[in-house]
């Protein structure tokens, strides 16, 4: 009786195990760790990885794509709620801290290449409903704008400057603290208004 032949991976497949490896490698040694550790982490040969992705930048665009589809995957399932944006936020700022020196490689990216800011421009896209929904729950200041999200992001990637992950998790806790109060509506002052005690 002939044995069952083993099945290989599909491209998918050997391209998500690829894209998983480098992103632990790159988080743990730094966006300029050889590819060869990818090639080990992912333990497939060197030929496969070049198959997919002919070389680092290639990987990093990827690996920025798949973080602004899952972005967009998280707004998604928080399009029922008005306060959607402030979660997006957490979320962001939670793969700025886990993932350093890639969130790094974004902030410092050229600007002059296409794919980086069309990726850019797609990331920022998934905070746009999210945005108008909470402007109508009046939970945002009405003059707040999509193209602002650019600005937040840099904001929460000041806590890269924690020297500890335990130190930048504290600083990206400040900031979005600093960010929430920031985007709420400015409060009425009815002092004005109000008679003082000593007046007649």
């Amino acid at each position: 009786m002939p044995s069952t032949p083993i099945k290989r991976p599909d491209a998918a497949t050997r391209r998500a195990q690829l894209l998983d490896a480098a992103d632990a490698v790159f988080t743990r040694h730094g966006v300029n760790a050889p590819l060869e550790l990818i090639v080990e982490h992912a333990g497939v040969g060197r030929a496969t990885l070049y198959r997919q992705f002919p070389d680092r930048h290639a990987i990093l665009l990827a690996l920025m794509e798949r973080s602004a589809e899952r972005l967009h995957a998280k707004a998604d399932s928080l399009r029922q709620r008005p306060e959607a944006f402030f979660s997006l936020l957490e979320y962001l700022s939670d793969r700025i801290v886990s993932s350093p020196s890639l969130s790094d490689y974004w902030r410092t990216a050229k600007l002059d290449d296409p794919r980086v800011n069309a990726l850019r421009q797609h990331l920022w896209a998934a905070f746009g409903p999210a945005l108008q929904r909470g402007q109508e729950a009046g939970l945002i200041r009405p003059d707040i704008q999509a193209r602002d999200i650019s600005l937040l992001s840099g904001m929460l990637g000041a806590a890269l400057r924690g020297s500890s992950d335990a130190e930048r998790r504290r600083l990206a806790r400040q900031a979005l603290d600093i960010v929430r109060r920031g985007l709420q509506p400015d409060v009425p002052d009815t002092r004005a208004d109000t008679p003082s005690a000593g007046a007649a």
